[in-house]
């Protein structure tokens, strides 16, 4: 059988002697090196490199734009010279002979062939091997930039790392989303497992800041609170899972950024405050004129104030009850939110004790006493409107229990008293105090004693102080007791009256109940 013509050739040996083709010159190699001693060459750094910058393999380009390009040698390495000739013989690369040249030897592009160049028709993938899959560096690039690089082990791109289970969000997330969707509208909050168990009030004070108590309880008085698609009171408390509906918002400007000098002021003024601090709690010593919550044209007050005390996790100290904007004295703090759970669940059980000095005109018949009555709104809706003594059964009627004792008297004008109260209405100690005809100097809502003038050198300010508290530690159970100094206008009232601080106050031997 007769051995086919080799293209289109007399049928003759494809090599001739010297290991080439029959009247043709030795072919010059131009395909790529991908033998497994080519790699090992190239890894050892013997062979330079024909692959351009940018990825691209220059072996398969044009003559001249490898002599353009010259290859580069990796540092420090020499390159490989490969034999002028190679044995007839010698077909597999294992045969080839490697020859190493100096640093001033020519680049392997500069190096003349042997033999004059040969134009060949390219081979299809078709033609004597199967096609060739394109190198790393041959392969397409995105938007002409290089793909990032994977980091190892993990198959994500060098600089990130696969991201963790998802974990459920802050209450400082939760809070930053929320103020951030108050343009939208109308939208509906989920409640955490953290917020359980809270009053829907606090719970929308949690979430938002910004917004004025008077402004949410508004928003419950009005029915435009729901929770679960029912209208929600302000007792209510929220569960995990539910749904709440609040409507269109505005807000007051954002608190201060931490460490701005308006945050650090604050922060300082707070601390000068303190009478009693530890990790759940603590009792601050509020000034007179000083609101507790925000309000109507009310942009200072202490629970604005306290936004300069949030930590790293976004957690801010929390109101655990009132005192009117000009009282003094005593004023609690939650550090965290089950001190304010443990704490407010002891007001509302009436185990706190409460004694409160304050300045009366007049001296009442009986030094020491019991007041009992129902208080009421005069305006209901407005939440510093003036109390009233209403009978058991009237519209928002709330009973309100007050002792108290006389502790020293100037002349028949003026009495130093001491107060007690068991239950804890609005403006209580004000309006039982004017009830029995001994109003408290200085309170412009329910002094109203004709005719009569204030004793030169005593200031026109309300005289009431929320002098002393003893209550239940919420961690500990065991009793912390403070006690506050007079304020500046009632040390000069007490100084000009006679009055010492030091004296025995018989209030403390009044029932708790």
């Amino acid at each position: 059988m007769t051995k086919p013509p080799y293209r289109g050739g007399s049928g003759r040996s494809r090599t001739g002697p010297g290991g080439s083709p029959s009247g043709r010159p030795p072919r010059a190699r131009t395909g790529p090196r991908n033998t497994a001693r080519d790699a090992a060459e190239r890894a050892a750094g013997l062979v330079v490199s024909n692959r351009a910058p940018f990825g691209r393999d220059r072996s398969d380009a044009a003559p001249w734009e490898r002599d353009e390009a010259p290859a580069r040698a990796p540092a420090g390495a020499t390159a490989a010279k490969p034999a002028s000739s190679r044995p007839a013989s010698s077909k597999s690369p294992s045969s080839k002979s490697l020859s190493f040249k100096s640093p001033s030897s020519k680049p392997r592009a500069e190096r003349p062939r042997s033999g004059p160049p040969t134009e060949e028709p390219a081979r299809g993938p078709s033609e004597d091997r199967p096609p060739r899959r394109p190198r790393r560096e041959e392969r397409p690039e995105t938007d002409g930039a290089p793909r990032p690089r994977r980091a190892a082990g993990t198959g994500e791109p060098e600089g990130k790392t696969r991201s963790p289970e998802a974990k459920p969000p802050t209450r400082r997330a939760l809070r930053e989303a929320t103020a951030e969707a108050l343009a939208t509208g109308v939208q509906t909050l989920e409640v955490t497992a953290d917020e359980a168990g809270m009053r829907i009030d606090r719970f929308l004070s949690a979430r938002f800041p910004q917004l004025p108590f008077t402004r949410i309880q508004s928003l419950v008085r009005k029915g435009e609170l729901r929770v679960n698609g029912k209208r929600a009171k302000a007792a209510d408390r929220v569960e995990p899972g539910a749904s709440v509906r609040v409507p269109p918002l505005s807000l007051e400007a954002r608190p201060p950024a931490p460490n701005s000098p308006r945050a650090e002021g604050d922060l300082a003024f707070l601390r000068s405050l303190i009478l009693y601090e530890d990790q759940d709690m603590m009792v601050l010593n509020k000034p007179f004129g000083l609101a507790v919550q925000g309000g109507s044209g009310t942009t200072r007050h202490v629970d604005g104030l306290l936004e300069a005390m949030r930590d790293k996790d976004g957690q801010k100290p929390r109101l655990v009850h009132r005192l009117d904007k000009d009282t003094a004295g005593c004023l609690i703090i939650a550090k965290t939110r089950l001190a304010a759970a443990t704490l407010a669940k002891t007001f509302r059980s009436r185990a706190a004790r409460k004694i409160y000095w304050a300045l009366a005109a007049g001296v009442p018949k009986v030094r020491q006493g019991r007041i009992s009555t129902y208080l009421a709104k005069e305006e209901v809706g407005d939440a510093d409107a003036r109390m009233r003594v209403a009978k058991h059964g009237d519209e928002g009627a709330s009973h309100a229990l007050t002792y108290y004792a006389l502790v020293d008297q100037a002349g028949q004008k003026l009495a130093w008293l001491s107060l007690k109260p068991v239950t804890g209405r609005t403006h209580q100690l004000r309006a039982h105090a004017a009830h029995i005809g001994h109003p408290l100097v200085g309170d412009p809502k329910y002094f109203d004693i004709e005719n009569w003038e204030l004793p030169g050198g005593i200031q026109n300010r309300l005289h009431l102080l929320a002098r002393r508290i003893v209550i239940p530690h919420p961690r500990t159970a065991k009793p912390v007791d403070v006690t506050a100094p007079l304020p500046p206008h009632m040390v000069q009232s007490w100084n000009l009256l006679g009055f010492d601080a030091a004296r025995y106050d018989p209030i403390v031997e009044a029932p708790e109940a």
